[in-house]
């Protein structure tokens, strides 16, 4: 590949440890003290929600940042705890937020490698995981978390590590990836921890599932659809034998676009409805 075909990175990252940043309304962020070529200038974690929060991802084993957080959110209530998976740069202050907090911790579960280790692979203990994190609440992908003023949908995302999640709020068009994917640096996908086929198989399935979307509110944009008209439209050449099962897939997106407000139908959305965009 040549040079000037590299994908372009942002290193310009100038938000300093400690410090509270709102980067959307509703979103602040809070540098980590802990660079590293493995971490660029800090981990970052986010704060979802005024009032009553939601705090993704708190971070590595570091009293400062805990205090941070805590001190960003004074005042306010910390309902959830959301982490996108469990390396130790990311999990492992989960447990002095929570007691401080006692909020719910979500996440897709404990740690776990992509596959078996060969019998060649010695196990590492510096490999980076947080083999002693547990959530409360085990998600799964199409789990909706809600809250005061947020509806976050999470979305399996495994490569970087197997048990990585996403927390797509649809709503304000944006997603919590962890380390799915990286402004700074590509991800990195280390086996047996970590699997490229799962990792490139996530970021179809992310861009699919955007595009799909993107599908059926540009045939609702021309007029009121049922689903079989809107697979016709968005499944062209489709195998017959699939067309049901196309169908289901479409009532998914639908589901949550009418959630979304985005979307309307009379009555609930059923597979036999009618969909139009909402005035």
């Amino acid at each position: 590949m040549a040079e000037n075909d590299d994908v372009p990175f942002n290193r310009n990252f100038p938000l300093k440890p400690g410090l509270v940043e709102e980067v959307r309304p509703g979103v602040r962020r809070v540098l980590c003290d802990n660079p590293s070529p493995f971490t660029f200038t800090g981990t970052v974690s986010y704060i979802i929600g005024n009032g009553k929060v939601a705090i993704v991802d708190p971070g590595p084993d570091s009293e400062a940042h805990a205090k941070a957080l805590l001190d960003a959110v004074r005042g306010e209530t910390v309902t959830h705890i959301l982490v996108t998976h469990t390396h130790r740069d990311h999990s492992p202050n989960t447990a002095r937020i929570k007691q401080a907090t006692g909020a719910t911790v979500y996440a897709e579960g404990p740690h776990r490698a992509s596959r078996p280790r060969h019998e060649s692979e010695r196990h590492n203990p510096e490999s980076g995981a947080d083999r002693g994190f547990r959530p409360d609440i085990e998600v799964r992908s199409g789990d909706v978390i809600e809250g005061d003023g947020f509806r976050l949908e999470a979305v399996a995302t495994p490569g970087h590590t197997a048990n990585h999640m996403t927390f797509a709020w649809p709503e304000r068009k944006m997603s919590f990836v962890g380390d799915h994917v990286m402004g700074w640096s590509t991800s990195i996908v280390a086996p047996p921890d970590g699997s490229m086929v799962d990792y490139m198989a996530s970021l179809e399935r992310l861009a699919s599932r955007q595009a799909r979307e993107a599908s059926i509110l540009h045939r609702l944009a021309k007029g009121e659809a049922d689903i079989p008209t809107m697979v016709r439209a968005i499944y062209i050449g489709i195998d017959p034998r699939l067309v049901t099962a196309a169908g289901y897939s479409v009532l998914a997106h639908l589901e949550d676009l009418v959630a979304r407000g985005i979307v309307a139908t009379d009555g609930d959305p059923v597979i036999g409805g009618t969909y139009r965009l909402a005035s």
